[in-house]
């Protein structure tokens, strides 16, 4: 059976700092969500070249760690 992810793109400002990134919760700041993506995917992001990188998560897990900052949020 095929596992199916979803992949998340990530852009960077010339300082590091995330500037956008999908499936980002209402209210979380992009560098939020694009640290809580990090604690939780040992092996699930790439770099890529131009200051972007992706993430390749299991649907599950984003809802996971979604769920887990909108409770941090509250």
């Amino acid at each position: 059976m095929e596992q199916s992810l979803v992949i998340i793109h990530a852009r960077f400002a010339n300082d590091g700092s995330v500037r956008e990134i999908g499936e980002c919760p209402s209210g979380t700041s992009p560098q939020d969500w694009f640290n809580a993506l990090s604690r939780h995917s040992a092996n699930g992001y790439e770099s890529l070249s131009g200051g972007r990188g992706v993430f390749r998560l299991e649907p599950a897990l984003i809802e996971l760690i979604k769920a887990e900052v909108l409770s941090l949020a509250t």
